[in-house]
């Protein structure tokens, strides 16, 4: 018996565009409009073409476009759209402020998988599994977005519309995500489950939590892979901020997570798993959160 497997390396003929700086790219998408796809590091693009799910007739690569890389400080962080995650990962600024963000980066797949794909791509790609969406979520992440004539910055919990739908306009590029300083007496955590260690999660969750003492003063808590786009929990927060972090507390937050999201049974898991999976690392994500704030506090 003979099964019919898809075999082709790439999609059909495309003509395949690196221009060096924004202004070119701006132009080539000016040029081609509907017809062109942005490819950053390809985990995401290329396997869709492979399986005939987009099949442009131009790629602009941003590979060479140097501006769009790297990370710096300011008054907030900037990653630049097409740092990849294994820079992201190893990020002393990343290292030291935001956790839970280095947390996703390194659950993010296998090592190689790290190397190529980028931060830009990850949410670009706006799968609602996609790790570093609930990371940047709850570290309060923006979306910078430029197009040949204007700028515009979109708070990253307004950025995803559907799945793999985002508010980017045509003619527009991701450029970078920036990143608000923590406040002192942060902690947070991301936790995953998957498959295999290299699969794309069936439930994953981040938390950031900041506490005064014994008492909560603000909290974000978001999910992947339980509704149509990343989710922030408004209810289980709202349940939280102002109340002693006590495990009681936690667990009751949890519950109320496992209630709000709205995941669905597929190939990776089910509705019911999905929802009590959900549960267990949320409040284990707000514990580990709560422990890592004591220590922030103290800096």
């Amino acid at each position: 018996m003979f099964m019919n497997t898809n075999t082709r390396l790439v999609s059909p003929e495309f003509d395949y565009l690196q221009p060096k700086t924004l202004a070119e790219a701006f132009t080539m998408l000016a040029d081609h409009g509907g017809s062109a796809k942005l490819l950053a590091g390809g985990t995401d693009l290329l396997v869709q073409m492979k399986m005939e799910r987009q099949q442009p007739s131009h790629v602009i690569s941003l590979s060479r476009v140097k501006e769009l890389a790297g990370i710096t400080e300011g008054d907030v962080l900037t990653i630049g759209a097409t740092t990849s995650i294994r820079d992201v990962s190893r990020s002393g600024p990343v290292i030291a402020g935001y956790t839970a963000l280095q947390e996703a980066c390194n659950a993010y797949s296998t090592v190689s998988v790290m190397l190529m794909g980028t931060i830009g791509g990850n949410i670009c790609n706006a799968s609602p599994a996609a790790d570093t969406a609930p990371a940047l979520l709850v570290h309060d992440a923006s979306a910078v977005l430029r197009s040949g004539k204007a700028t515009r910055t979109v708070p990253l919990r307004d950025f995803f519309t559907g799945p793999g739908k985002t508010v980017i306009q045509p003619g527009e590029i991701l450029t970078a995500v920036e990143l608000p300083k923590p406040a002192k007496g942060t902690g947070s955590a991301f936790l995953k489950i998957s498959r295999v260690v290299a699969d794309i999660s069936q439930v994953c969750v981040a938390v950031v939590l900041v506490r005064d003492g014994d008492t909560i003063t603000d909290c974000r808590i978001a999910l992947g892979s339980v509704g149509p786009t990343p989710m922030r929990m408004k209810q289980a927060v709202g349940a939280l901020i102002g109340k002693r972090g006590t495990p009681e507390a936690f667990a009751a937050a949890a519950d109320i997570v496992a209630k709000d999201i709205t995941p669905i049974t597929d190939v990776r898991a089910t509705e019911k798993y999905r929802r009590h999976v959900s549960r267990i690392i949320a409040r284990d994500a707000l514990l580990t959160a709560w422990q890592r704030a004591a220590e922030g506090a103290a800096k």
